[in-house]
């Protein structure tokens, strides 16, 4: 019998789960290596395949319905002799009476690391491979890594890397390494054994025994048939080019325009028209008369011109009459800013599903229903719920979160970071995440994404998608709704312990997307994307004004993964002759608060030059201006022997020397290919974290601390070994 038919055999009687002996066998035929084991039919049966086998053995009570064996004292260990296995055989009979379809004897494997594989199946990316320590200590300590299958080989050398007692893998105590190849054909043999089966729904091999020789056996094993409550989640892909078409509106039609201030009806056309926008503005409400001075249509089809764009803020039991007027009139996009349905429930969600059916008949594509807009700098398109005016740039925004999406769109106009586009993509009742990320792939502005999600509607196609885009575009992310409490209960280890959040993780690392946990990364990290080159190692020089400073930011490094090596000879005998004798003779470079600003851009260019580092992070340069700015207003308060020019002189030299450090920075960057994360000293009001250089293809980033300098520098890093990996 097959595999195929093992598993139809036990679906078609009923049975939940494969026996153990099933299970491995099943398991062995892709790869895993099991131990070897004899059924028995009887005791006296057990005690001669013990001697054949040669002890001591272990004994087991096999039976479809036998799950939790050990609990049932259905589970003999190391058996030494016949009279020993005799009793034991008997034991199992008495405890598992008419469940009882055999009994399982296998030799005595002895090994100290014990681990975990598995395989479950989540409701969003389907199924999902985990590796981790195993025996009792699978869920006390939770040490487990994840993958979506499929599985190349690659993520499964990852996954041994990844979890905290690595160590066990390597020579241990006087015992050999792991078998990582083993180990790697079990990972991608599970991944394998999902995709040409989906009716199994988990697999549970705990312990996975690691023994002195360093061999890899699965000493026990649990295959659990679905219960037919998966569900094949899938959406109605949009065209990209379509996705595109939504950004660039020639002509917009607000339908529910309204002349009272702060109704959406107003907002947005008042947002809209204040902002430039370049094409025809058409006001529709069923009241007419004039808002804002321009005519009023009492309906779409009097509007005389075409019309690219439906801006609709019309209650929700109105919206589903609108359609067939809109396809008549020729419009093909639809903003659809009103609330009232999926949002709101049962009632909600059936009205939703109604209209995005009725929309699909009459060839209408909408966004929303419940955003909060959409924006395109390069057109001066700013219809959003916010008076936020972005420049133009290459970071193209999304979020499930209206007042987030605005949010960080105002962040982002305060420090500088130009944006490709943005838009609330409310409930996604037509257009769903995945949309976005396949319009993003080939607009040519876009050159990084930055989502803020908090669920995925297609999770096979998002984890496609992204791996897709991943390759050719930095993916910034922000995650909403990760605690532990949507896990679900399931039969095994596996299943328990793959959490919705460990998944999603799982899905970041697979498809390069970089995952922040707070809103202020999202921004430093499209700061740092949009206007540096990647690091191409993780090798960190510093320079800094003052000790601590330096000293905190190594050890900041250390934290994320990024090295900070000694200065070579070379560099230590140059610095020598220009700094004086205290200086500290290390990397952190700490020019100990000498005031000469040539020194600083000298020790920059010699450091950005050195082989022995991939990045730079300097400390302090920048927001002298500030900090001398200040010092000078109290001297000139309080002493009246200098001239007021002689205090503005140095305020305009101190300028002058930062508008040339930022121009050094874009250059050096350009000559070295190396990213410079800065951090000011001080800020004021007027400073940014991205500063624009003309004529430079990279842009000087300053960052308000060390730590968001160094976590973006680690990301940048993780990003770049994604793409060569």
């Amino acid at each position: 019998m097959d595999n195929a038919e093992v598993i139809v055999k036990a679906d078609g009687s009923g049975r939940r789960a494969l026996s153990e002996h099933e299970s491995k066998k099943l398991l062995s035929s892709y790869g895993v290596p099991v131990v070897r084991e004899t059924v028995a039919g009887t005791p006296a049966e057990a005690v001669a395949v013990a001697k054949e086998i040669g002890f001591p053995v272990v004994l087991k009570g096999l039976g479809a319905t036998l799950l939790h064996k050990t609990e049932r004292g259905l589970v003999h260990l190391n058996l030494t002799g016949e009279e020993a296995v005799q009793k034991a055989a008997l034991a199992i009979e008495s405890e598992a009476k008419d469940e009882l379809e055999g009994i399982l004897v296998q030799p005595y494997l002895s090994g100290r690391r014990e681990f975990v594989a598995g395989l479950s199946y989540d409701p969003a990316f389907g199924p999902v491979v985990m590796f981790g320590i195993g025996g009792i200590f699978t869920e006390a300590l939770s040490d487990i890594t994840l993958r979506v299958a499929p599985l190349t080989e690659s993520d499964a050398e990852e996954m041994l890397s990844e979890i905290k007692a690595q160590s066990l893998l390597g020579s241990f105590r006087g015992e050999k390494a792991a078998d990582r190849e083993a180990l790697i054909r079990t990972l991608t043999g599970l991944s394998r054994l999902a995709e040409e089966n989906p009716g199994i729904s988990e697999i549970d091999i705990n312990p996975l025994l690691v023994s002195s020789d360093g061999s890899v056996c699965a000493v026990d094993a649990l295959v659990v048939l679905s219960d037919g409550t998966k569900k094949s989640v899938s959406t109605v892909p949009v065209d990209p080019t379509a996705i595109g078409s939504l950004f660039y509106p020639k002509s917009i039609a607000f339908i529910g325009a309204s002349s009272k201030f702060g109704k959406w009806g107003h907002l947005l056309m008042s947002h809209t028209i204040s902002g430039g926008f370049p094409g025809d503005i058409y006001l529709v409400n069923e009241k007419g008369g004039s808002i804002a001075g321009r005519t009023v249509y009492r309906d779409i089809g009097e509007v005389p011109g075409k019309v690219d764009l439906a801006v609709v803020t019309v209650p929700a039991r109105f919206v589903m009459d609108l359609l067939p007027k809109l396809k008549a009139k020729g419009i093909r996009n639809v903003l659809l800013i009103s609330s009232g349905f999926g949002e709101t429930g049962a009632q909600g969600k059936k009205l939703q599903d109604e209209l995005v059916e009725k929309a699909r008949q009459e060839g209408l594509l909408i966004l929303g229903p419940n955003t909060m807009g959409i924006s395109n700098p390069y057109i001066n398109l700013y219809c959003t719920g916010s008076a936020v005016r972005n420049k133009s740039g290459g970071t193209a925004v999304v979020a499930q979160s209206g007042n987030m999406g605005v949010q960080f769109l105002g962040f982002a106009e305060e420090q500088g970071i130009g944006i490709r586009g943005f838009c609330g993509s409310g409930n996604e009742a037509m257009i769903t995440i995945e949309d976005f990320i396949d319009g993003f792939e080939i607009d040519d502005n876009t050159k990084i994404v930055m989502l803020y999600i908090e669920g995925v509607r297609d999770g096979r196609r998002f984890f496609e998608s992204a791996r897709r885009l991943g390759r050719k575009k930095p993916i910034v992310l922000l995650k909403g709704g990760q605690s532990d409490a949507g896990s679900r209960a399931a039969s095994s280890h596996t299943g328990a312990m793959a959490s919705n959040a460990k998944v999603f993780d799982a899905v970041c690392r697979q498809t390069g997307i970089v995952k922040v946990e707070q809103s202020m990364d999202l921004l430093d990290l499209a700061a740092a994307f949009s206007s540096l080159p990647l690091p191409k190692g993780n090798r960190v020089g510093i320079m800094t004004l003052g000790g601590g400073w330096g000293v905190i930011t190594a050890d900041l490094c250390s934290r994320y993964g990024l090295i900070v090596p000694p200065l070579s000879p070379e560099l230590l005998a140059r610095f020598d002759s220009m700094l004086p004798p205290y200086w500290s003779r290390s990397n952190p470079v700490d020019i100990v608060g000498e005031p000469d600003n040539k020194l600083m851009t000298t020790i920059m260019e010699e450091l950005m030059k050195w082989d022995g580092c991939d990045a730079i992070i300097n400390l302090g340069i920048l927001g002298r201006a500030i900090f001398i700015g200040q010092m000078t207003d109290a001297a000139e308060r309080a002493d009246p022997t200098y001239s007021k020019e002689f205090f503005d002189g140095i305020k305009a030299y101190m300028q002058d020397f930062e508008q040339n450090y930022l121009k050094l920075v874009a250059q050096l960057m350009e000559t070295y290919q190396k990213p410079v994360y800065g951090v000011s000293l001080v800020t004021d009001i007027k400073s940014k974290t991205v500063y624009t250089v003309e004529g430079s293809a990279y842009k000087p980033v300053f960052y308000q601390t060390p730590e968001r300098a160094v976590k973006a520098g680690a990301r940048m890093y993780e990003y770049y070994r994604f793409l060569k990996k």
